[in-house]
């Protein structure tokens, strides 16, 4: 019987990737405001497509959720702003 980790490391690259998602949003809106939306946009990009073009399908998979976690955070960049107008995080 050989066990198949691919899931749990799936999961935890979920999570650190998330994890890390925020905060570099809340840093980033922080320093730059949502002016940080087009690098978002083209490390989402960029992560995304490479993860169609590798082999290995644990590379892949880390690079697509990379990818999409990246594009979600163009979101929450806008979201951040939001948050600091209401006094919930520094306003620099």
């Amino acid at each position: 019987m050989t066990l198949n980790f691919y899931g749990l490391i799936i999961g935890l690259v979920m999570l650190i990737s998330t994890g890390l998602g925020h905060i570099i949003v809340i840093k980033g809106e922080y320093h730059f405001g949502i002016k940080l939306w087009p690098l978002f946009l083209i490390v989402g990009i960029l992560c995304t497509l490479s993860s169609f073009i590798v082999k290995n399908d644990l590379v892949s998979g880390s690079l697509g959720i990379v990818g999409v976690t990246f594009l979600w955070g163009i979101h929450e960049l806008i979201q951040q702003r939001e948050r600091v107008k209401k006094g919930w995080f520094p306003k620099k």
